[in-house]
């Protein structure tokens, strides 16, 4: 596996180089060498199932990591100590499939780098790179230049990517010189299986339909060098529609659908009178993210997106999650839910997400993006979930899910066994990422080629590291066995005692 993450409007927040003074309690293992934040879960009503994805940043660099946890604040997995962004569950080939972004971040809000696929064992099945001659900030080549604002696998089995490519362009009209560097926006679709580009669009291409004039991004005079490039558009999500595709560019606070032949046909805007749509009263957005659709026909569709309404050097109003009704015929906006937890007001200054669980039961998963929190709400708006994995405004994940998935690795489980006493012995054991064993089975050992191997406890899974301390042991070696109810899933290495 391999490989990053970071914030949006051209500043570096929560960088690798700067973290955060820890006061955020960690995790400490006897089985593996993670430090993994711990959570605080604050449950006030009926949840939808899954477990909790994220990908923080910021507090320290053992903590970065992909992380799952469940809702009783114990950790399933923690993945490679790396950078990751849209950690999550998807479908691919009709399969549950874990995805995530990882690569080198630049400190303009936005990365390049590489979209790993695993299977329900953890193996990577497929690894997708996007390999065009892009210019970087740094001048420096890179393996893929997928950027971290999206990875999406569609129900054609394809992934949809953004990228940002440093090019030159007249700026004089936003007060700019004529050679100035600029971020161009880009996304792709790529064939999973074969790596092969399926469809390529560049906002540069179309300045006609998105002019440069009507950013929302302020022009600096510290802006327009290759290292320092200006960010008209900040593209960060990309969504498959029936014909062609919407795009989410945050410093435009719209929503941009592209046609398959590449033309903009329309923009659905957060401020009244900007786009093509009559919005109602409550249906106003600024900085969004994660602009997602639900339920298209020829007339209407349902949108969703995470309104952040602030960034680092603007605030609008409290951040909220919006869900519409959108009129393609009479080209009308109406809110359906607006999500804001009022006991716990939250103003996201970058990232964040929005996740329909399910439309049965209405819930919906937020990820507050530069807030480490991660808020579910019923279908009545309120909320019934609250999962903290760091000090506010000082760790980060790009975004959060709450995922069902079932998994059982293809490694072994660690077995740590510590002497306590002349009779005793103290014994942990885990298996990161596993989540079908509910118990374990302790034996010990004559010799380490496991023979005669005899029965010695049954531990039943305590969070992710369990632990026993046995006394009298015959053996000198030990082994501990993995278990759904009676049925063994794998077995730890031999210890010796």
């Amino acid at each position: 596996m391999a490989r990053g993450f970071l914030a949006a409007c051209g500043a570096l927040l929560l960088s690798l180089e700067a973290f955060a003074e820890d006061t955020w309690p960690f995790m400490t293992l006897q089985t593996a060498p993670f430090l993994p934040p711990q959570v605080a879960v604050t449950k006030s009503g009926v949840t939808d199932p899954g477990y909790i994805f994220v990908g923080p940043r910021g507090n320290q660099e053992q903590g970065i990591a992909a992380l799952i946890y469940d809702e009783d604040a114990n950790l399933i997995y923690q993945g490679p100590q790396e950078v990751t962004a849209n950690f999550k569950v998807q479908r691919l080939f009709n399969e549950n499939v874990i995805t995530f972004w990882a690569g080198d971040m630049m400190k303009l809000g936005f990365g390049y780098g590489t979209v790993h696929i695993l299977d329900s064992t953890y193996r990577e099945i497929y690894t997708v790179k996007l390999q065009q001659d892009f210019v970087s900030p740094d001048g420096q080549p890179r393996d893929s230049f997928i950027d971290l604002h999206e990875s999406r696998v569609t129900d054609r089995n394809t992934l949809l990517v953004t990228a940002y490519n440093v090019t030159q362009h007249d700026l004089t009209p936003i007060g700019g010189r004529p050679d100035d560097f600029m971020l161009d926006g880009k996304f792709y679709e790529i064939d999973i299986a074969t790596n092969e580009i399926v469809f390529s669009w560049s906002i540069l291409d179309h300045l006609d339909e998105i002019p440069l004039e009507e950013s929302k991004q302020g022009w600096g005079d510290d802006v327009g060098a290759q290292e320092k490039p200006y960010d008209a558009y900040h593209i960060n999500s990309v969504e498959l529609m029936n014909d062609g595709y919407i795009i989410s560019l945050r410093h435009y606070w719209s929503g941009y659908f592209v046609h398959n032949n590449g033309s903009v046909l329309w923009r659905l805007g957060g401020e009244k009178g900007k786009g093509n749509f009559e919005m109602d009263d409550n249906a106003e957005f600024s900085w969004q993210h994660d602009i997602r659709i639900y339920n298209e026909t020829e007339e209407s569709f349902v949108l969703s997106l995470f309104n952040n309404a602030n960034t680092p050097t603007s605030s609008i109003a409290a951040t909220t999650g919006l869900t519409f009704d959108v009129d393609k015929v009479g080209r009308t906006v109406k809110t359906l839910r607006l999500l804001n937890d009022t006991d716990d007001v939250i103003h996201s200054v970058s990232q964040g997400s929005y996740q329909l669980l399910s439309e049965d039961t209405g819930h919906v998963i937020m990820g507050y993006g530069s807030i480490a929190k991660v808020k579910e709400f019923d279908a009545n708006n309120k909320e019934v979930l609250t999962v903290q994995f760091g000090d506010d405004n000082s760790v980060a994940s790009y975004r959060g899910y709450k995922c069902q998935w079932k998994a059982t690795p293809f490694w072994k489980p660690a077995l740590v066994a510590q002497r306590t006493g002349p009779d005793s012995v103290l014994v942990h054991m885990s298996w990161n990422g596993a989540t079908e064993y509910d118990n374990w089975a302790i034996y010990s050992l004559t010799s380490a080629d496991g023979s005669d191997p005899k029965f010695e406890a049954k531990v039943v899974r305590t969070g992710f590291e369990s632990r026993i301390e046995l006394h009298g042991l015959p053996g000198g070696f030990l082994q501990a066995t993995a278990r759904k109810d009676e049925i063994p899933l794998e077995t730890s290495d031999i210890v010796l005692l």
